[in-house]
């Protein structure tokens, strides 16, 4: 299950506990009654982020949690899950000021409650943001995400040379599309079931899988892609039909080849880390006098 693949399974596990809960969600609840009653912050505290930043997260989760599942009707005001989402963010903004609340989290935040008691829905919540890809997205680092990028990009080029070269053609990269599945696990994409399973092998094999995912959507609809533009393409992608089935995208996951020149994910993805650092080196001001 979910809950036991994130709290137990994960090796960045962080000493999170339900006291360490109340802490934050108090502090949250104090700085929504603040900025309520004067529309501005006490900038007192949490040092990690500016004052601009930390309002904007505030207004951002009141503006995303109206749009997480809508269909559903249970996280938008009134709603029975509506209190809890918003306290889950906001105790993460006060836990991680220096990440804040970024636009997609509300969705991973959404099927932790679905799925776990509100204490545990926020320490699984913090581990899976802990881990380094996500860290790297939600930081907006974006020298590490290109890594990831260029890294899918292999896989994309050796599994599927004829999209690959179609998206080439018009400069479509993966950003356009990636960005999305990755800030929120799949399960904006996805069925909300299917997003689910997703989650349970990504949170057992690592964050290879979450590409692996990806390669496997474009498999499942590469002819139907093939006959696209730019804008056709990324709208669809964005939002995927939903007749989409486990049987069809799991056997698509399964054909994908994570290998490369007998490298495998891990290993291109080192490759890449070490030709940038050795880059950094060459362009050195140090090395240039």
């Amino acid at each position: 299950s979910i809950c036991k693949v994130i709290n137990l399974n994960s090796g960045y596990i962080l000493l999170c506990f339900a006291e360490l809960y109340e802490i934050f969600l108090s502090r949250a609840k104090e700085r929504w009654k603040t900025f309520g009653e004067t529309g501005t912050e006490n900038d007192t505290e949490d040092a990690g982020a500016s004052l601009a930043d930390r309002e904007a997260s505030l207004e951002l989760i009141k503006l995303d949690i109206s749009r997480t599942f809508p269909s559903l009707y249970i996280f938008q005001k009134g709603g029975p899950y509506h209190d809890l989402l918003h306290s889950v963010l906001g105790a993460y903004t006060c836990y991680r000021p220096d990440v804040g609340y970024v636009q997609g989290m509300s969705f991973i935040a959404a099927v932790l409650i679905l799925n776990l008691e509100e204490a545990d829905a926020f320490i699984a919540f913090a581990n899976l943001l802990n881990k380094p890809c996500q860290l790297a997205f939600f930081r907006v680092d974006h020298s590490m995400m290109l890594k990831y990028f260029a890294a899918f990009e292999v896989f994309f080029e050796e599994n599927l040379p004829k999209l690959f070269h179609h998206f080439k053609s018009y400069n479509l990269t993966p950003d356009i599309y990636l960005i999305d599945w990755i800030f929120t696990l799949y399960s904006k994409s996805l069925p909300l079931d299917l997003a689910c399973r997703v989650w349970d092998v990504f949170c057992r094999d690592g964050e290879e899988f979450l590409f692996r995912t990806g390669l496997g959507i474009l498999r499942i609809y590469e002819d139907i892609l093939l006959q696209m533009d730019f804008i056709h393409i990324a709208q669809f992608l964005t939002k995927l039909p939903e007749d989409i089935t486990s049987e069809k995208l799991f056997s698509c996951i399964t054909s994908i080849q994570m290998q490369n020149s007998n490298k495998k994910w891990a290993q291109v993805f080192a490759s890449l880390m070490k030709d940038s650092k050795e880059g950094d080196k060459n362009h050195s001001p140090a090395l240039k006098s």
